[in-house]
């Protein structure tokens, strides 16, 4: 199933939770927190101002994002675990 967003929403894969503490101790799923960054899957064509003119969105597939801790909704789409939020929840792109 395909999936595109709409307004100035993004579709994010959340980045895989760290299984080791950085002095190695092993940390369960159960206890360790969800990582606040992710790739950019999809995004939305943007919000319209109050001319309505389409303002576009600033993000593109394949970006690495940081978002807050409670930003988007959770979803799950032929079986992959995703986030929806709006391009406002990110906070940053991640650059090397």
């Amino acid at each position: 199933m395909k999936f595109r967003p709409l307004h100035d929403r993004v579709v994010v894969k959340r980045a895989e939770s760290e299984t080791k503490s950085a002095g190695g101790i092993i940390i369960p799923d159960t206890a360790g927190e969800k990582p606040q960054k992710g790739e950019v899957v999809a995004v939305g064509p943007g919000a319209r101002d109050e001319a309505g003119k389409l303002v576009p969105i600033d993000l593109k597939k394949g970006d690495k994002v940081l978002f807050g801790k409670w930003s988007g909704t959770e979803v799950k789409i032929d079986g992959q675990e995703l986030l929806i939020m709006k391009e406002s929840d990110i906070m940053g792109v991640l650059e090397k």
